[in-house]
């Protein structure tokens, strides 16, 4: 790589015509002079030669030096109001760490998942693309992997990064073993310590010949390990360990908890004396809190690390949920509606935090709105990298964080593909279809969706589907089969405008169903 770089700077110090070594250090004077003696001409451009390849290796480390190191921390089906940062939390939640982390970077209060369950996200954040493009619309078509060539995360970083995987991958199953087409190490990732399987993984037992639905085998890089502990504390330590090793050297580190996902596992001291200490929570809520402990003090003690290390300032870190929280854990997503699995708000938005003291201050919040797919933009962006005919639908987030730029994403789009279930950002206005059943929200005024004004901005309807149907046709088809369009869409048109009393029956029988499922919803004609 040296090599490569040296070259390079000496055939631009050719086409300039400047002597090499005052590129490297103008203030070396040392020059290049003509001699009418052979030998001493040799010896003469051997010396330069030389100094200039020390000088040049030395710039090269001390540009690698300068590097950021890149952290990614995502937690798994956290609730949004389940971290104390959040000043409508329940009185039971306590994150002291990861309020920490949002105090002193950058909380991003309009932050979006690009997935409704856990493997779309995974896999939007893995790609710095939709999903969709690759035919990821459900956990089911991103657990079993898309295209194992695909270029992801750590292939688009400087080859002197070093980078692991710790955690939950869920980006395809390893019924190949030992090929292990979708490992993360055939994937570009160094090294790994993780489960490959489905969503859930048991916290206490990682032993990879136990089965059972939340058994997998747990891998270190690719043997199959049997391990002690519980889960999140050794996701933990591994983290620690990994910075420890790396801390002289340019590191990625995507450290995927699966906390607070399924199943409700926690030591039994710590359910209890959140039992005790909240008088009246139930038991589900108490084990999702003591689980939640557990979390936040592995995020603390990564952090303690850098910091330890010296290498928090130049590190780039990302913090964040895979999606909403989940009602089957208990979640808590105030004032949010909806849950885990749906594309309300609940469903989709995510606490985010990104930290960098050397590039920007922190101690604010960010109200632009965003969504996971702009993290890999962001980091290459912050490595200087410049990938060649690779398109990416995230955005750099660094013009928000350093220029106090305004605007970002046009629209972000999601889609459940041919459930006929998906939604569209655009400014203020969020529309959520199901089933051709349109539901419209200024998220402005009406941050839980309470209102649906629909029917007062037909055209607004009607132009939001046409944008969706635009994109989704650029998408690809589910990995599991069938189609990305709906079935009364299956060329992709948009519905046909209603008559005024199409229109009226339409809202009367999306008011009844929904009065079944969403409590407190009112409707605004």
């Amino acid at each position: 790589m040296r090599i490569f770089q040296i070259k390079q700077f000496l055939i631009l110090s050719r086409r300039i015509g400047s002597n090499p070594l005052e590129l490297i250090h103008p203030n070396m004077n040392i020059e290049i002079v003509p001699s009418t003696n052979r030998f001493s001409s040799l010896i003469s451009l051997l010396t330069s030669f030389v100094l200039m390849l020390g000088s040049a290796i030395a710039l090269s480390d001390e540009i690698e030096a300068e590097m950021p190191n890149i952290v990614v921390i995502l937690t798994d089906d956290q609730g949004y109001a389940d971290i104390s940062f959040n000043p409508q939390h329940p009185k039971e939640v306590s994150t002291p760490n990861m309020d920490a982390l949002a105090k002193e970077g950058v909380f991003f209060s309009q932050a979006y998942t690009s997935g409704h369950v856990c493997s779309p996200t995974r896999a939007g954040l893995m790609l710095g693309q939709y999903q969709q493009r690759v035919g990821v619309y459900s956990a089911g078509d991103g657990g079993r992997g898309f295209n194992p060539e695909q270029k992801i995360f750590p292939s688009f970083l400087p080859d002197h990064y070093v980078s692991t995987a710790i955690g939950k991958w869920h980006l395809g199953l390893d019924d190949d073993y030992p090929e292990l087409k979708w490992h993360a190490m055939n994937r570009g990732f160094d090294e790994c310590y993780k489960f490959m399987g489905r969503g859930g993984h048991s916290y206490f037992d990682l032993r990879s010949d136990s089965d059972g639905k939340f058994a997998h085998p747990i891998y270190r890089n690719k043997q199959r390990i049997n391990d002690e502990g519980y889960l999140t504390n050794r996701l933990t330590e591994e983290a620690v360990e990994f910075i420890e090793r790396n801390k002289s050297r340019p590191f990625f580190l995507y450290l995927a908890y699966n906390a607070v996902h399924a199943p409700a596992e926690a030591p039994a001291t710590d359910i209890q004396s959140t039992m005790d200490s909240n008088p009246g929570i139930t038991p589900e809520r108490a084990i999702l809190m003591a689980m939640l402990k557990h979390l936040d003090d592995g995020i603390g003690q990564v952090v303690r690390k850098l910091k330890q290390e010296n290498l928090f300032d130049n590190t780039l870190l990302f913090c964040l949920t895979d999606n909403g929280g989940s009602k089957a854990m208990s979640a808590d997503n105030t004032p949010l509606r909806g849950f885990k699995g749906s594309f309300d708000e609940g469903g989709i938005r995510t606490p985010f935090i990104v930290s960098w003291p050397a590039r920007f201050k922190g101690g604010r919040t960010q109200t632009v709105p965003i969504v996971s797919l702009d993290i890999l933009p962001t980091a290459i962006e912050a490595t200087g990298t410049s990938p060649v005919n690779q398109k990416f639908d995230g955005k750099s987030l660094l013009p928000l964080l350093t220029d106090n730029a305004t605007q970002h994403h046009e629209h972000i789009y999601w889609s459940k593909g041919g459930e006929g279930d998906w939604a569209i950002r655009q400014g203020d206005w969020k529309i959520h279809v199901v089933k051709g059943n349109p539901e419209l929200i200024n998220l402005a005024n009406d941050p839980s969706e309470t209102r649906d004004l629909s029917g007062k901005h037909p055209m607004r309807v009607q132009q939001m589907t046409e944008d969706y149907r635009k994109w989704i046709q650029q998408m690809q088809n589910p990995i599991t089969g069938g189609s990305r369009f709906w079935k009364q869409t299956a060329n992709g048109a948009a519905p046909k405008p209603k008559t005024k009393s199409e229109t009226r029956a339409a809202q009367r029988a999306q008011k009844r169903a929904q009065r079944k499922t969403r409590v407190g919803v009112q409707k605004d004609n």
